[in-house]
């Protein structure tokens, strides 16, 4: 067992001369799980796709259909499902209730929340948005049509988007997917968050969710929280400071 240790710490020393990294993703969790939000699409999460591969990690992004909580949760446990080991699990914005709800699967190592909503049991979207906070930007949400939700396009970018560049921005305004009501009334039974650990990035400038909402419940979940300036669009404007995040969050996991 020695001789074994001696060959392992000789080799690890060779290595280390040479000049050899090691990737961040061999430093803990290989696997992250992105899950969007509400009137967006996996699509959005390109730039902090593109820095976690560079980096070494297995990233799945989950096409939600934000009809229902209840589907949103089977279509990330399925993504969870097709890893080999241990996963971040990631959510932006309503991407946190289904990261709340799915999160507890035995796979998930932590939980990341960008700009989202972290739920207690019994809480969902239509609870926690039920009282603002004096004087919080109201988000340009339209009347629903057949059940489902729209923002205004031509408040889009002001409210969503305001630090993303102008041709994105409309293009995330004509790219909307609907938002059923039946989803934001899907409740969370068992918090993930209260059985592992929680990181969450605050965006300091975001008018959908209001930021003191924002630092609330990553207090309450005990969270490991970093602020950063930007939009309720910050995944996209700032993917760097999003997957540094999650890169931390997959390093420390357990």
């Amino acid at each position: 067992m020695l001789k074994k240790s001696l060959l392992a710490a000789a080799a690890s020393l060779a290595l280390f001369a040479a000049g050899t990294t090691v990737s961040a993703a061999e430093q803990g969790a290989k696997n992250v799980v992105l899950v969007h939000g509400a009137f967006a699409d996996g699509t959005g999460w390109r730039g902090v796709y593109d820095i976690l591969k560079k980096d070494g990690y297995t990233v799945s992004i989950v096409q939600n259909t934000t009809t229902s909580l209840a589907a949103d949760v089977a279509a990330t446990k399925q993504a969870i499902d097709k890893l080999d080991g241990p996963v971040v699990l990631v959510g932006h914005s309503y991407g946190g209730v289904v990261i709340s709800e799915a999160g507890t699967d035995e796979k998930v190592q932590s939980v990341v929340y960008i700009a989202a909503f972290a739920p207690d049991k019994g809480e969902s979207v239509s609870s926690l948005i039920a009282n603002p906070p004096a004087g919080a930007p109201v988000p340009p949400i339209l009347p629903p049509v057949d059940g489902f939700l729209f923002l205004d396009k031509a408040k889009f970018a002001a409210s969503f988007a305001a630090d993303v560049d102008a041709e994105t921005a409309a293009f995330m305004a004509d790219s909307q997917v609907p938002w059923n009501v039946a989803a934001l009334t899907g409740a969370v039974t068992a918090p993930a968050w209260k059985v592992k650990p929680s990181y969450y990035l605050v965006a300091g400038d975001d008018r959908m969710i209001p930021p003191a909402a924002q630092q609330m419940m990553a207090k309450r979940a005990g969270a490991t929280v970093v602020e950063v300036p930007g939009s309720h669009a910050i995944y996209v404007s700032n993917p760097k400071a999003v997957a540094d995040l999650i890169e931390k969050a997959a390093q420390t996991a357990q």
